[in-house]
């Protein structure tokens, strides 16, 4: 059994540096563009879109390998033990305040290490791309915001998960998983409606022709639409985007205000069209099982594994420092399933092209949308196989051949 567990290990490390460096090799050297693309996109935009893209990605993998050697570090050099002893010093013996402390400390220098790659990325490379309109100071407060809020939610459940696993040792796993799910289905439903409002204002759309191609939409594709709300996305950045937000019959559709300037309104109803498509295909229900699944699947590997690693604890308490072991694993097993995630989401990405098509009833709005967005946003245009497998979207020329196709299809 000792085999088979470091075979576990050895299996899902070797596959995530192997994704790793292949992620990485073909960021840094992402090979010619695909000639289709030239038909849609000038030299210049697609060369910007690589460029702006290669940052990104490589601010991405660069956290991600940052973080993953320090938890391997830490877990098989054994300093998570170490820094177990620790916290139970400053402790005093109490064995709760151990684990939170131990907890804190590992999330802090998590954070810590990320902290100059989102910087970069979310900031001055936004900045330098003419996409962030946030002064610093307004990008630190969001920053401290989002991590007070991550860190009480954190704190919250990882003392849950140890409760759990005190209370019920043999079946921990199933009622955290199921924790999991229920929060994910409020952060899902409600998030957009208790969360964005600390981040961003919103007001009705007044334009009366939005309202009523709205309208008109809803009907056709059977969503009822309370509300259609324009948010201050202006003050943050300069993409474009749009997104519906609700619970049960109550629904609501938010436009950036971004889209509303920068977009013809037959391009506008295409995102809107785009966005309802989701909700009509279940792409949100859906996606929610499919993670749930998942939480099953990973929570009942972790309880495997970690019995198997303290067999004389099985039955009691896991020692304080399998908490650096479970972060290790959901790095590991999060980045390995990436592909699979993006294969799921890239699906839906593109039934939602469909269906919205199918809703505005203009391919070439459509065609013009994808063309508009890859553009302003900098897209990559053509992706490499191996970066488009991490991707939830499809690329622009990928979704804009799949509506041309629906021309094609099309009596």
């Amino acid at each position: 059994m000792e085999s088979r567990l470091k075979g576990i290990w050895c299996i899902l490390t070797t596959l995530t540096l192997g994704l790793s460096l292949l992620y990485l090799w073909f960021t840094l050297f992402p090979g010619q563009v695909v000639p289709e693309a030239w038909h849609y996109f000038s030299a210049e935009q697609i060369d910007r879109g690589r460029i702006y893209s290669q940052g990104s990605r490589l601010c991405f993998i660069g956290s991600y390998l940052t973080q993953l050697s320090f938890l391997l570090w830490l877990v098989c050099s054994g300093r998570a033990l170490d820094l177990a002893g620790r916290t139970e010093k400053w402790a005093h013996g109490n064995d709760w305040v151990n684990r939170l402390l131990f907890f804190l400390l590992l999330w802090l220098l998590l954070h810590l290490l990320n902290l100059p790659f989102t910087l970069f990325s979310s900031y001055y490379w936004q900045h330098h791309w003419g996409f962030s309109t946030q002064p610093l100071g307004a990008w630190w407060l969001d920053y401290s915001k989002s991590g007070v809020m991550d860190l009480l939610v954190s704190t919250s459940g990882i003392m849950l998960f140890f409760w759990l696993i005190r209370r019920s040792p043999a079946t921990w796993w199933l009622y955290s998983a199921t924790c999991l799910s229920i929060f994910l289905a409020i952060q899902i439903f409600l998030a957009p409606l208790l969360i964005m409002p600390l981040f961003n204002h919103f007001v009705p759309v007044q334009d009366q022709r939005i309202i009523t191609m709205v309208d008109e939409l809803s009907t056709k594709a059977g969503i009822p639409v309370d509300q259609v709300l324009m948010m201050d996305a202006s003050t943050r950045t300069t993409k474009s985007n749009a997104y519906f937000a609700g619970l049960g019959h109550t629904k609501q559709i938010v436009l950036y205000d971004t889209l509303l300037e920068h977009h013809p309104q037959d391009q506008v109803k295409a995102v809107i069209a785009h966005e309802m498509a989701h909700w009509r295909q279940g792409h949100i229900v859906q996606g929610l099982c499919l993670y749930i699944i998942g939480f099953f699947f990973l929570c009942r590997l972790f309880y495997v594994l970690l019995n198997h690693m303290f067999p004389a604890l099985s039955g009691a308490p896991y020692p304080v420092h399998a908490w650096a072991i479970i972060v290790l694993l959901f790095h590991l097993v999060s980045f390995v399933s990436s592909p699979l995630q993006g294969y799921i989401s890239q699906s839906m990405e593109k039934e939602a092209d469909k269906v919205g098509v199918m809703l505005t009833n203009d391919i070439p709005a459509a065609v013009r949308l994808q063309i508009n967005l890859g553009t302003r946003n900098a897209s990559d245009i053509s992706p490499p196989p191996v970066i488009q497998w991490f991707s939830s979207h499809p690329s622009p020329l990928t979704r804009i051949e799949l509506i041309q196709n629906l021309t094609c299809a099309k009596p």
